[in-house]
């Protein structure tokens, strides 16, 4: 398949998803690096919880998670290479490149907080432009001073009510923040992929980086194409997991396969990124 080739939907979806099973050995290796982060995060928060007076114990939990964090940004850089793989049209599933993979997770561990942080940052200002702490102040100060009446001798009945009254104000303030929540954080998801193809096509932090590019990318893709491709992405993985989840329950045996399966799914939605973004590469 040549570079430049503009490639419908449904030939993305079909092509992603056939990708992953032409190198099961390098879905091994990224199956194993999985089940190597979980183990870690888990055995890390447990050493915290179990050891917090034992300072040998906290070590050990914060040493685990440091290295779940650093197996994580491996295959964080991995899913780029998947990404650039699309991107080139090359039709070989990308061996690991560890020292590369691991420089690259950190790029795209920066790409991923700072596409979260922005729509965060905007939700917070139109909270306060709102006044959402204020109001939820008045509600901790009502519920303080209605459990001070009942102490002092107010029916129980009576300030309860006078709570739920302040409480049911509280939706109406927080009405427009959770509209413009959804909207700003669906939006930047989609700039986000954006961000993540043009650090596939780059391997530059700042060209990723730079929302502005990421929106034109988006519109020169074709915004209707890329909310459409990301849009069956989402469905076709909440059907699998949907259909998944009742296989599991009638043969719970079977629940250890999602450690492929996972991973699998991985590298096809990466792959299906890669391909949408090679319309402009």
């Amino acid at each position: 398949m040549l570079n430049g080739v503009n490639m419908k939907i449904t030939e993305i979806i079909k092509e992603a998803f056939e990708f992953p099973s032409k190198n099961l050995g390098t879905l091994a290796i990224f199956v194993v690096l999985s089940v190597l982060v979980g183990s870690f995060v888990l055995s890390g928060f447990i050493s915290l919880i179990l050891g917090m007076h034992n300072s040998a114990n906290v070590l050990m939990g914060l040493l685990s998670l440091i290295i779940s964090l650093l197996i994580g940004w491996v295959l964080a850089g991995y899913q780029i290479s998947i990404i650039k793989s699309g991107i080139n049209h090359d039709e070989k599933v990308p061996e690991f490149e560890w020292k590369e993979n691991f420089l690259t997770g950190i790029n795209n561990f920066v790409v991923t907080f700072v596409y979260i942080l922005i729509p965060t940052i905007i939700v917070i200002i139109v909270g306060f432009i709102t006044n959402v702490p204020g109001s939820i102040m008045a509600v901790i100060n009502e519920i303080t001073t209605q459990i001070y009446n009942v102490y002092t001798g107010l029916p129980i009945v009576y300030a309860l009510d006078a709570i739920s009254q302040t409480i049911a104000k509280l939706p109406g303030s927080l009405a427009i923040p959770i509209i413009v929540a959804l909207v700003v954080f669906i939006i930047f998801l989609f700039l986000e992929t954006m961000a993540e193809g043009r650090l596939a096509k780059t391997g530059d932090l700042m060209e990723a980086l730079n929302v502005l590019e990421a929106a034109k990318d988006m519109k020169k893709i074709g915004v209707v194409k890329v909310i459409s491709l990301i849009v069956t992405l989402v469905v076709t993985l909440i059907v699998i997991e949907i259909i998944l989840s009742f296989i599991f329950s009638l043969l719970p045996f079977l629940s250890t396969l999602s450690i492929i399966i996972t991973p699998y799914l991985i590298f096809f939605t990466q792959r299906a990124v890669g391909l949408l973004y090679s319309d402009i590469a």
